[in-house]
Parts: structure tokens; C-alpha cells; sequence
């Protein structure tokens, strides 16, 4: 079990006989509630959850115990994804800590006007919740785990470009993203209608808002889809393939992460091992047709296969074959698909992934500058790892049926995959140049 405390300066808690060890809380920001999973107990198999830990200078909040257990539930029951259990347990620490140490009431209790005042507090928080650096919420300490002090509920971070030019985020500068307040407004919304499902609450007041448009703005169509071009993508392949000639014990790999990139349209997570997934080189398969497919976890913990094409499958052969393995994976393989340079086994980081695709853009950026296209290299600087997916996604949908596409990419709907079509675009621009703005005859 883990839990938090509220207050600035804190030194850590012990773990396993559920005690706590502090110095000393000041008022302030909030201390994180919940850990990451693999360290997280599993609350229905648990009795006792006592808040007095969140409540280090007064009495808990009447009911805030049933919160904290209800709250635990609700997010533990999204273990079978990472992704989506590290979003709703970032708002449910929020609301929690809103509730708690602003409102001073319990969830429970909270009406349609509160939720609006806690949405307004989260679009302009106090200095002290936001941090300037994504950091963990635990770590390590004198071999306990605990509280990370420099963790916040809210972080402010500067563009790409600006960080590549030594700006440093402010909290000032802080504002909150429509996504982030669709976010809110879609958790919360489910953590009540658990609570009702629960017997716990009456109503959802998530529900009750009527004029959500003054939070949420609504588009009248979708945001562009960031890609990049063809010509930088040749560049980015062409410069890696001239980096693993040179050094392959280090490049090799990053060769092979661009192709699975963008050969195979995954997505970041779906390179990583993790609670959900650990994927290995057996996921190559070959059918009875002599077809070859990779099979893979995907967003929402749904699996599916996705279609190895040619080059794809030469890549998979030029990387196990620098890797001293045979050209192609033999059924049940588990060597990791990512390995880890240094140490045993596979990848676990995203981050890590993301940083080797950063020094990726940024070794095609430098040559394309040299050889005199400048202009052409910008978008590399702002250019991140999921562009690769979309960039393949845009390609594949100009020649290839968009059914083969949608179930290759994993797409819920062809509506996710028509975003990827860019000729009504090209047709709408191609009339809208022949407007007048004076009257001819």
C-alpha cells in the first residue's frame, strides 16, 4: 500500500506495515496518493484504509476514508492498461486533493457547482501544485520507498523548439490543455457513475453541467495530422543507416526502432515491455500462406496483427543478424524486441525510446542543413516519435484499401482512419484559390 502527505517538505514513508515515517509537513502543495502499479496492493483484497496519512495537521474530512477507497478501486480496476490507469489516477489524485484541502469536503458530497469551481481551480492552479519537470511520484529512499518531494499534481512545460534554444519552463506559464479538461470532464464523470454503480452517491454532477462549451471549445473539424514529409523521412533513414555502418553496436538499434516505427505504424508503448505486454521477437509470425504478421498489444489492451511487408521484413533480418541471431524468428522466440544496450533484458522506458529518436532527428536535422536544405529540416526540430506513425498512416492510405490500413494501424473506426486522407483537403484548397474578391463579369 502507499500513501501520501500533504505539505512541502517531506522525508519519506515505509511501505509494508503501512507506518508512516516523517520530519515534518508544511502547508502547500499536495504529496502524491497512489504508486505505479507494480507496487500499488490490490485494494479489494484489503480492509483497512485509513486517511489520517493525508491528514498530517488536523482531523480527516468526514467520509474522505470511502473516497480513498472507492478512488482505489475505480483506478486499480484499469491494471490491464497502463496508459489509461496512470490517466484516471492523475485526476483522481487531483480531485481527491481538491476536495480534500481546498473544498474540505468529500467527493461525495461535491454539486454541478463545485465540480465547476474544481475545473476553473485546475485551469489556473496555485504555484505551489505546479512543477517545472515530470518527475516520479515515489522513489527509493534509505530502502523504503517514498514520497518524491519534487513531484507536483501539475507541470508546465515549453515547446521543443524553445527547449532546444536552453528556455526553461514557468510556472506562470502554466495552462491547461483542451484535451487535459475533455480529461477531467470524461474521468470524472465515470468515477461517479461507479460511485452510483456502487451505491455510494445519488448522482453524477459531472453530468448535471449543461454548458460545458465554456471549458471545452469545440472545432469545427480536426487538427491537421503532424507528419513528416517524405524527403525528411529519407534523409532520417538514410542518415541512421550511415550511423549503424559506422557504429553499429549502438545504431543497429536505432535503425530498427525507426523501421518497426514506421514500416508497422506502432505506436511508442507497443516497442516497451510493461504490465500489459512484453514484446518479443515470436510476435513475428509466419501464417500457413507463407505470410509473415506481427502480432501485438495495442492501446486499450486490444491485440491485433498488422502485415510485414517486404522491407520490413529485410530490416528484421539486417538487425537479428547484427545481433548475432538467426535472419528470422523461430516460433515462441522470446528474446526481447527491443533489447537494452547495457545489462539483460528488453526496454522498459518510453522515454528511452523517444531519446533515441530524438538523436535520430537531430543527426538528418544537422545533415540536411549541411546540404543546403535548411527550410526543409525545421519540422525535424519539433518533429516527435508519433509522427512517424502518422506519417506512415497518411502514406499507406493513398495506395493501399483503407480497411487494410484501419485494422493494420488498430483504428476503432474508419473515421480514425479517413483523418489520414488528405485529398478532399487538397481539392477544397484547389477550388478555394479560384474565389474572387472583387466581381468580375
Amino acid at each position: 500500500m502507499i500513501c501520501g502527505l500533504f505539505g512541502d517538505d517531506v522525508d519519506y514513508l515505509v511501505l509494508g506495515d503501512r507506518n508512516l515515517d516523517q520530519k515534518h509537513t508544511a502547508p502547500g502543495k499536495p504529496s502524491p496518493i497512489f504508486d505505479n502499479l507494480e507496487h500499488l496492493e490490490n485494494p479489494f483484497q484489503l480492509k483497512d484504509f485509513s486517511c489520517d496519512a493525508f491528514f498530517p495537521e488536523q482531523k480527516p474530512i468526514d467520509g474522505a476514508s470511502t473516497d480513498y477507497e472507492a478512488a482505489w478501486k475505480f483506478i486499480y480496476s484499469y491494471n490491464g492498461s497502463p496508459a489509461t490507469f496512470n490517466v484516471y489516477r492523475r485526476e483522481l489524485e487531483r480531485l481527491l486533493q481538491w476536495a480534500w484541502h481546498v473544498r474540505g469536503s468529500n467527493v461525495r458530497a461535491l454539486k454541478r457547482e463545485d465540480i465547476e469551481s474544481y475545473v476553473e481551480f485546475c485551469q489556473k492552479p496555485p504555484k505551489s501544485w505546479i512543477g517545472t519537470k515530470n518527475v516520479a511520484r515515489f522513489k527509493r529512499l534509505e530502502g523504503w520507498r517514498g514520497v518524491n518531494p519534487d513531484w507536483h499534481p501539475f507541470v508546465v512545460q515549453v515547446r521543443k523548439t524553445a527547449h532546444m534554444k536552453g528556455e526553461t519552463p514557468k510556472r506562470r506559464d502554466f495552462t491547461l490543455s483542451q484535451a487535459s479538461v475533455q480529461a477531467i470532464f470524461s474521468v470524472l464523470s465515470s468515477f461517479y457513475n461507479f460511485l452510483m454503480q456502487e451505491n455510494i452517491t445519488e448522482a453524477n454532477p459531472v453530468a448535471l453541467i449543461r454548458q460545458k462549451s465554456k471549458y471545452i471549445r469545440k472545432n469545427q473539424q480536426q487538427a491537421p495530422v503532424r507528419r513528416i514529409s517524405t524527403m525528411q523521412w529519407d534523409f532520417v533513414i538514410e542518415t541512421v543507416e550511415q550511423m549503424a555502418l559506422e557504429k553499429p553496436a549502438t545504431y543497429e538499434r536505432s535503425l530498427f526502432i525507426l523501421n518497426c516505427l514506421l514500416g508497422m505504424y506502432l505506436r511508442i508503448s507497443e516497442l516497451v515491455a510493461d504490465e500489459r505486454s512484453a514484446p518479443s521477437m515470436g510476435d513475428f509470425r509466419k501464417d500457413n500462406d507463407g505470410h509473415w504478421w506481427f502480432h501485438v498489444i495495442g492501446k486499450g489492451n486490444k491485440s491485433r496483427r498488422i502485415a510485414v511487408c517486404n522491407e520490413m521484413l529485410a530490416a528484421l533480418k539486417r538487425f537479428r543478424i547484427s545481433q548475432g541471431l538467426s535472419p528470422l524468428p523461430f516460433p515462441g522466440e522470446t528474446t526481447p524486441l527491443v533489447s537494452k544496450n547495457l545489462g539483460t533484458g528488453p526496454v522498459t522506458s518510453t522515454r528511452q525510446i523517444r531519446t533515441i529518436v530524438q538523436t535520430c532527428f537531430d543527426a538528418a536535422y544537422d545533415r540536411m542543413v549541411t546540404e543546403g536544405y535548411k527550410a526543409d529540416a525545421e519540422e525535424l526540430r519539433v518533429a516527435t516519435v508519433h509522427w512517424l506513425r502518422h506519417t506512415a498512416i497518411s502514406e499507406d492510405v493513398k495506395r493501399r484499401p483503407r480497411e487494410h490500413v484501419r485494422d493494420d494501424a488498430g483504428h476503432a473506426s474508419m473515421q480514425t482512419t479517413d483523418r489520414y486522407i488528405e485529398s478532399d483537403a487538397r481539392e477544397r484548397h484547389t477550388s478555394g484559390r479560384k474565389k474572387f474578391l472583387k466581381n468580375v463579369s
